[in-house]
């Protein structure tokens, strides 16, 4: 017992030590000591602390090798202390101080990266999306022989997949809408049209050309008698289209049922 309570003790006197060493260190004005601490602390994953101690050298150090590394380091410790924002705007602080340094392009790529883990999923506001898909194309364009190459194209594809996923859930609602409060069919139509432009080559295409095509269909079944047979027409020209694209496709049986349906509706000449 007595030597569990030692142990208490001994552990209390050496964080107490810490803590006042740490505190004493934050009040020094010897900002090399401050840097090199710093680092220390970040080499022990003790991010915050380095984060700190960081911030203090920053603007001292502003303009010097020192300066550059300890820009970086700050960015880092914010970015590993899962602090994305701080993180994000430090890594662009550097980049736009520093574009041709040292750790611009690790810089440049944590920046997309930030904005990446902050996309939320595909129902919700894709604005990081978007930022992350604009800093990663710049990435690209600046350091097209990266060994980061691969990795920021599967990341693009991955979020470019999300804002396809994103259309194609608008398409679906507009379809699923249909003539209420208005045409929502010739919404859905031409949503899914300007996705297919946006995003060739999404693993949605499929959907989205049976949603065009589902959506002719269930508008000339809802349409007055004077538009009916232009619009089966349209559906059948649609149908060739999908058909086409998709003939061997999950949405083909689908597709063949429409176009028979279709198909009886128009007048023979």
């Amino acid at each position: 017992m007595e030597l569990k309570r030692l142990y208490i003790l001994l552990l209390s006197v050496l964080l107490l030590s810490g803590c006042s060493g740490y505190n004493s260190l934050l009040k020094s004005t010897d900002n090399d000591l401050k840097f090199t601490k710093a680092k220390e602390y970040y080499e022990r994953k003790k991010y915050l602390n380095a984060a700190t101690l960081l911030e203090s050298v920053v603007v001292p150090f502003r303009g010097t090798e020192k300066g550059e590394e300890a820009l970086y380091l700050l960015a880092m410790s914010h970015f590993k202390n899962d602090d994305r924002l701080t993180a994000r705007s430090y890594f662009s602080g550097y980049f736009r101080s520093y574009p041709r340094g040292k750790y611009a392009e690790e810089c440049k790529y944590h920046v997309g990266y930030c904005y990446y883990l902050e996309s939320p999923e595909p129902k919700l506001d894709q604005e990081f999306t978007v930022k992350a898909i604009d800093e990663f194309n710049s990435f690209m364009e600046l350091y097209p022989q990266s060994p980061r190459k691969e990795e920021v194209q599967k990341l693009l594809a991955e979020l470019r997949d999300k804002l396809a996923q994103k259309a194609y859930l608008n398409v679906k609602l507009y379809n699923k809408l249909g003539n209420y409060q208005g045409n929502n069919y010739q919404s859905a139509i031409i949503a899914a049209q300007n996705a297919l432009k946006e995003y060739p080559g999404s693993k949605y295409e499929e959907d989205f050309e049976f949603l065009i095509l589902k959506s002719r269909f269930e508008e000339a079944e809802l349409s007055v008698l004077s538009k009916q047979e232009e619009r089966y027409r349209d559906t059948v020209d649609e149908y060739y289209n999908f058909i086409n694209d998709f003939p061997n496709g999950k949405y083909r049986k689908d597709a063949q049922h429409i176009f028979e349906k279709a198909s009886k509706k128009i007048k023979k000449d």
